[in-house]
């Protein structure tokens, strides 16, 4: 079956028909979603979409752009969600350089505290990192050392990415793939081994071709494995059994 490892079903993008959307799933070929947290008003929506769909597991956690209004209170919150048998993760935690020059420290130490909540627990984390490549690795190394970890949306060089894979940590890989202009992240998934891939949507955006700029979903997975297929010279049948057997051990599933 393939898992969609870092999804977003509590947007609001999906609420026109966010029920039928989920109910042909299975039909699709889609087994397990994942669904990630960005905002403290997410929590609360995907705790109901764990409840209401057994194929849906959550993750909470703060996306580096929202974390200006976290308190402890809100870490203790979320400690009582990771609790809960269907949150799988913490997440999406980590850096975003691309909007704000003046908020990396803020982000920095809500990062470290949310890695820190994650050790206690432990559980494995979704990581964001977005124009804060040397940040994300340093903090990474000392506060996350033996943790699960994928790095969502992975946006860097093969060199960082065969870094990432030796600390045993695996690379979410979506719909960017099939873009045409995506020679960077096509390089690192034919220098790492399927064995560190993990398929993500980052749905309701990054839909692959012949999607790009609509809406996107978990029933398009199948042209992202068809790809990474395509790229690592097997079939894609293998790229499912295998990204299935690699999501499985990072959550715990």
């Amino acid at each position: 079956m393939i898992i969609d490892t870092h999804a977003h079903y509590d947007d609001e993008q999906f609420d026109p028909d966010r029920d039928e959307l989920l109910g042909s799933m299975a039909a699709g070929g889609i087994g397990l979603i994942v669904n990630a947290g960005s905002t403290l008003e997410s929590w609360g929506k995907i705790k109901k979409l764990t409840e209401d769909y057994p194929f849906i597991y959550g993750a909470v956690g703060i996306h580096p752009d929202e974390v200006g209004g976290l308190t402890e209170e809100h870490m203790s919150e979320m400690e009582r969600l990771l609790d809960l048998d269907k949150i799988a993760a913490v997440g999406e935690i980590g850096l975003d350089y691309y909007w704000d020059n003046e908020s990396h420290d803020m982000q920095k130490k809500w990062f470290i505290r949310q890695l820190e909540t994650a050790r206690k627990k432990d559980m494995p984390v979704i990581i964001h990192s977005r124009d804060a490549a040397a940040d994300t690795m340093d903090i990474m190394r000392k506060y996350a050392a033996g943790m699960r970890a994928v790095i969502h949306c992975y946006s860097y060089s093969v060199e960082m990415a065969e870094e990432y894979v030796k600390m045993g940590y695996y690379i979410g890989v979506g719909g960017v793939v099939t873009f045409k202009n995506s020679k960077k992240l096509k390089n690192v998934v034919k220098e790492i081994p399927l064995t560190s891939i993990v398929l993500e949507t980052d749905c309701p955006y990054l839909a692959p071709e012949p999607f790009r700029g609509k809406r996107n979903s978990s029933l398009y997975l199948p042209y992202v494995a068809e790809k990474i297929a395509e790229l690592k010279g097997v079939s894609k049948e293998e790229v499912i059994r295998q990204t299935e057997e690699n999501s499985r051990k990072l959550y715990g599933l």
